[in-house]
């Protein structure tokens, strides 16, 4: 019944601040603005299953990253995108991991799953093949691509950035009409313009540097080379350290005039009027980052992808034409040359108006209200 008050569990994966909790929590806070009388809470699977050894194994997974980016990104391509159309079982996940989704699922009594990673995804579709969830549950993809990980098959409903993830889905054999093609869900505090802006007239130019909520990847090699190289004062730099003090703080004691750097930032508006105020971003192709972008229809140069889901990631918005790939060198050279080029900035945006133009008119949250109704 329509008047009835819903439940919706959101499940996302580990604790540290990725896309899976930012479009969780997007989705999460807007659904409760428009539909207050529902009940809508977020559970990291691996915390309530394990308890304290989350941190453990997030540090651990963020420190194999960047110590062995070779060997994690061979494996993850190995084992969840070499011939993604194929179904694959992970056994070991469905011991570490089924009798808790099981348990976690029968405590809360959800009416709605979503999921907004591939593991929790995995362990609903399983239990749904197996005839023991009959709650409808609907994945929410952070990423420009599917791989073999994501239960895809006995899911009622998906949320994908992309046409060709679209394309993907129904060639795995899900019915169109439960697809929607919504894009990466990012808070409605950042705020989308829906037409391309004006060409900009001055030679100088506002340059927001992401590199991550944990301030993770090269934004520290980056910005030695930033701070290396004379802009002339035609390139500003705002740098968002995230949550690395130390680099926030050896950037305050260089006193460059042409670098900012910005602490982490966790209010939306502050986060909006930013986006509003540059004129381009450096970042990594994390996928809600990206997003964001898009929705401000600002130019994306990319200087670096993290292994794994990052590179297939960057693969994805090159083929979609909606970034701009750095070279390790010259890279004010590079920036400036293609935001001066007003043939091509007027190209890029007819790239972002036609990635835009296939998104669904409605917002995510309310086709989840609909959903829910």
């Amino acid at each position: 019944m329509k008047n009835q008050a819903k439940s919706v569990l959101f499940l996302p994966f580990l604790q540290i601040p990725s896309g899976h909790h930012q479009a969780a929590e997007a989705l999460l806070e807007e659904l409760g603005k428009r539909h207050p009388h529902t009940q809508c809470e977020k559970v990291d699977i691996l915390g309530y299953s394990y308890g304290r050894m989350e941190s453990f194994v997030s540090r651990i997974y963020l420190k194999w990253i960047h110590a062995l980016p070779g060997i994690y990104h061979a494996l993850y391509q190995h084992s969840v995108y070499k011939n993604p159309q194929e179904d694959k079982r992970f056994y070991l996940y469905e011991f570490l991991f089924l009798p808790f989704m099981r348990k976690l699922i029968s405590e809360k009594n959800p009416d709605l799953i979503i999921c907004t990673h591939a593991l929790p995804a995995y362990m609903v579709n399983v239990l749904k093949k197996r005839n023991e969830l009959k709650v409808p549950a609907i994945n929410v993809y952070t990423d420009y691509f599917i791989h073999r990980f994501w239960g895809v098959d006995q899911i009622d409903f998906h949320f994908v950035p992309t046409e060709g993830m679209k394309t993907f889905l129904k060639n795995k054999g899900v019915s169109e009409q439960n697809i929607y093609i919504t894009g990466i869900p990012v808070h409605s505090k950042i705020t989308k313009l829906t037409e391309p802006p004006k060409n900009k007239t001055s030679t100088s130019f506002s340059v927001l540097v992401a590199g991550g909520s944990m301030g993770a990847g090269g934004v520290g090699n980056l910005v030695r080379k930033i701070a290396q190289t004379p802009t002339e004062g035609k390139l500003h730099y705002y740098i968002l350290c995230g949550k690395n003090r130390g680099l926030y703080e050896q950037l305050k004691k260089l006193k460059h005039e042409n670098i900012t750097p910005l602490a982490y930032i966790t209010c939306k508006d502050e986060m909006n009027k930013l986006y509003d105020d540059i004129d381009a971003v450096v970042t990594k192709p994390g996928g809600v980052t990206i997003s964001e972008c898009l929705c401000k229809r600002k130019p994306i140069f990319i200087h670096e992808a993290l292994p794994g889901q990052e590179v297939i990631n960057l693969q994805q918005l090159n083929e979609l034409g909606v970034v701009f790939q750095l070279n390790k060198e010259n890279i004010h050279e590079q920036i400036l040359s293609i935001l001066q080029n007003e043939n091509e900035m007027k190209q890029y945006q007819r790239q972002v108006s036609n990635f835009h133009s296939q998104l669904c008119r409605e917002e995510p949250a309310d086709i989840l209200g609909a959903l829910l109704d």
